[in-house]
């Protein structure tokens, strides 16, 4: 299990997000990311990454934005992402702890050096994970 924590805002954010309290224009990318920490710090990867996907087409549906903004790769490659970093990274007591000490997590276009943007954006991985074709994300 995961030597990293969630702190009291950690849990009331996933509660305000899992309640539809979050808007859309609150849940940018370190949302994304804050978000991802917290799955990870409950559960393992494919837990976290099912449970991601649940969380995202509820809220997609809740806001009435269009279904096909959601993004099985990426979700599931940003799952991934933040564990490696997770294990990387000696415990933190909250996500915004972790965050602050892996910077890099906010950069949105990393996954460009995982993935051609000819095969991240096609339909194909909208629709379902895709491997890389570039470079392997470390630990997946």
């Amino acid at each position: 299990m995961t030597n990293h924590h969630l702190s009291d805002a950690d849990r009331t954010f996933r509660e305000d997000f899992t309640l539809g309290r979050v808007t859309p224009a609150q849940f940018d990318h370190r949302a994304h990311v804050r978000l991802a920490y917290i799955l990870l710090a409950e559960a393992e990867v494919d837990t976290a990454a099912d449970r991601m996907r649940a969380e995202l087409l509820a809220f997609i549906a809740r806001n009435g934005v269009d279904p096909a903004k959601y993004h099985e790769t990426i979700t599931r490659a940003w799952i991934l992402a933040v564990r490696h970093f997770m294990d990387r990274t000696s415990g933190r007591g909250s996500a915004d702890e972790f965050i602050d000490a892996n910077p890099i997590l906010l950069d949105p276009k990393i996954m460009l050096t995982h993935y051609s943007a000819e095969l991240l954006f096609s339909a194909n991985a909208r629709a379902q994970f895709v491997e890389p074709d570039l470079q392997r994300i470390p630990g997946a």
